[in-house]
C-alpha cells in the first residue's frame, strides 16, 4: 500500500494581475462541482484600481462615496471569473463581502447585488463583515464566492 496521497485534480483561473504573483494565488479553483472565488476588488484587467477611495493624511479612506462603484466593478470581476468555468451568478451559493465602511456598505449592497442577480432577492447566503483594512488603502470593498454547479 502506498503512502503517496494523489492531488485533487483542480481547474484554475486567474487575471494576470501582478498581486497574483507576488502574493502567490489564483483568483479561482474550482475543484469538483465547487468554484470558490479569492477576495475580488474593484480593478480593471490591467490591475488599476477603479473608483478608488481618496485616502486622508494618515492613509486611510477619507470618504466612503465611491463605494457603489467599487462594488459593481467587483461584480463585473466576479462574472468575468464565474464564465471561465461556464458558470454565473445563478450557480452562486454564497457570498462574504468584507467593507471597511458598513453603512456605506448597506447603502450601496442591496442596490448593486439586487442588479447583477437581476432579482428582488438574491437566493444566496450573504455575509456582511466590516474590517478595519483590505489588501490596497483606496479599496473599500472585497467580495468572496462560492458557487456550486451541476
Amino acid at each position: 500500500m502506498s503512502d503517496k496521497k494523489t492531488a485533487l485534480p483542480k481547474k484554475t483561473a486567474s487575471f494576470g494581475v501582478a498581486w497574483e504573483g507576488l502574493y502567490g494565488y489564483v483568483q479561482a479553483v474550482q475543484v469538483k462541482d465547487t468554484i470558490y472565488l479569492s477576495g475580488q476588488l474593484s480593478h480593471d484587467r490591467e490591475g488599476n484600481l477603479i473608483a478608488p477611495a481618496a485616502l486622508n493624511d494618515s492613509g486611510k479612506p477619507a470618504d466612503f462615496s465611491t463605494m457603489e462603484a467599487q462594488m459593481r466593478q467587483t461584480y463585473v470581476n466576479i462574472v468575468s471569473l464565474l464564465e471561465e468555468f461556464g458558470a454565473s451568478l445563478d450557480d452562486v451559493v454564497e457570498e462574504t463581502i468584507f467593507v471597511i465602511d458598513v453603512p456605506a456598505a448597506f447603502a450601496a449592497c442591496g442596490k448593486v447585488r439586487k442588479e447583477f442577480y437581476g432579482v428582488e432577492t438574491p437566493q444566496v447566503a450573504s455575509n456582511l463583515i466590516g474590517v478595519s483594512g483590505l489588501a490596497f488603502p483606496e479599496q473599500l470593498v472585497e467580495i468572496t464566492i462560492r458557487a456550486v454547479v451541476a
